[in-house]
């Protein structure tokens, strides 16, 4: 049996394969948990509607991942990013995933709908380099505002490209 089925008939599944039949890619189940792929032109209006009508008030994670050279990856973006979403009444959890490609890697931003995607958006543009369209302030959380690269990449050499220089020294006496 494979790790991955499909998972058409849970309700929430179901409602927003009809509901967003151009958006909806494929939805699985991994481990108990539904993950439902989605187009970029219809996130925002996924996320809207499994907030405000399904429920999933709760936004606990929002993290990128990157499949550059995956072996069991023929098919689909470079990137993808993930939204873990959570029923609080009844513990149910959907995690929402999106695909974004190379050049120019970017989503429209889910902080109209959660104020707390501020920081988990900043996080995943600073290691990835995903920009989130209409964030009030995307910057550099974990790097410093010198740093060119970004270090979750596969692409990114494990030891780095001498980018030691830019980060300042710091001594004793300074700290």
């Amino acid at each position: 049996m494979s790790a991955e089925t499909s998972m058409t008939s849970h309700p929430i599944v179901e409602q927003l394969t009809e509901r967003f039949v151009a958006s909806v890619i494929r939805s699985s189940t991994f481990r108990g948990n539904l993950r439902v792929l989605v187009e970029r032109s219809g996130l925002i209006e996924v996320l809207t509607f499994l907030k405000q009508e399904a429920g999933y008030a709760f936004l606990s994670e929002l993290g990128g991942v990157d499949y550059l050279g995956y072996p069991e990856r023929s098919e689909g973006a470079r990137f993808e990013v993930h939204y873990v979403l959570l029923k609080q009444e009844t513990s149910e959890r959907i995690i929402i995933k999106v695909g974004v490609d190379d050049p120019d890697p970017s989503l429209p931003s889910a902080m109209p709908l959660w104020g707390g995607a501020d920081w988990m958006e900043r996080e995943v543009f600073d290691m990835y380099g995903i920009r989130f369209e209409g964030h009030p302030d995307l910057r550099r959380i974990l790097m410093p505002d010198e740093f060119t690269s970004y270090p979750l990449r596969k692409d990114y050499p494990l030891r780095g490209r001498g980018e030691r220089h830019n980060f300042p020294k710091i001594t004793r006496e300074q700290s």
